[in-house]
């Protein structure tokens, strides 16, 4: 019985953690100040296919899932699903939250609350991340990314295992503005989601939602 309530209690924080991961990532987007960086990378991608975000986040999150079976050295049926059905409504939620922040006013506000907007917004994406990563029982395919690094390849590091799964989405960008000319949703926030969210990660392990522990698992 225990262990049936422990799994209710992950499920209820894995439920929770998507709708703020989307709600934070729509609103550094609404926020013109840059988003975090998978979701600039997004952004970015989707401009220069001409495909609309949700649809590019979905194969965004295809193609990295992939990856991670590759990385964990097997075929795991239940990570490869697992991956694809997170990656499938928080797509389209973070299209969604994104007319709903735009409608209430956010990209019209003045700089100093759109800095203010950008840095809670991408603040909750890293607190969220956190929280779904010690859950595990769905995630993001990027985030199972540093995941699987920070524990199968770097010893638990949260900081290392971030910066090194921001590699993808930074050639991405690269390759987009090879190919277009211009960047969007990359400014300030961008900058500050790469030097800081691997830290406020770690910190929200141990500060948000304390009795959530990491359920470590490879298999």
């Amino acid at each position: 019985m225990s262990k049936f309530k422990n799994f209710k209690q992950r499920r209820n924080f894995l439920i929770f953690s998507i709708f703020i991961n989307s709600a934070g990532n729509a609103l550094a987007i609404s926020s013109n100040l840059g988003s975090a960086v998978w979701m600039a990378s997004g952004v970015n991608l989707s401009q220069w296919v001409h495909i609309p975000l949700g649809t590019t986040l979905l194969i965004y999150g295809i193609v990295i899932t992939i990856m991670n079976q590759i990385l964990i050295g097997h075929f795991s049926r239940w990570r490869f699903f697992s991956n694809l059905l997170f990656v499938l409504p928080f797509s389209y939620f973070v299209e969604w939250f994104t007319y709903l922040w735009d409608w209430v006013g956010v990209p019209d506000a003045s700089l100093p609350i759109r800095i203010i907007l950008d840095l809670i917004g991408l603040a909750t994406v890293a607190a969220a991340v956190s929280i779904y990563q010690r859950a595990n029982i769905l995630m993001h395919p990027n985030d199972d990314l540093s995941y699987i690094l920070r524990f199968k390849y770097l010893k638990g590091s949260a900081i290392w295992g971030q910066w090194l799964s921001y590699s993808p989405p930074v050639i991405i960008m690269v390759i987009s503005y090879l190919a277009t000319g211009h960047l969007s949703a990359v400014g300030f926030g961008t900058f500050w989601a790469l030097a800081t969210q691997g830290g406020f990660m770690q910190w929200s392990d141990a500060h948000v939602f304390k009795r959530l522990k990491h359920h470590v698992n490879f298999g």
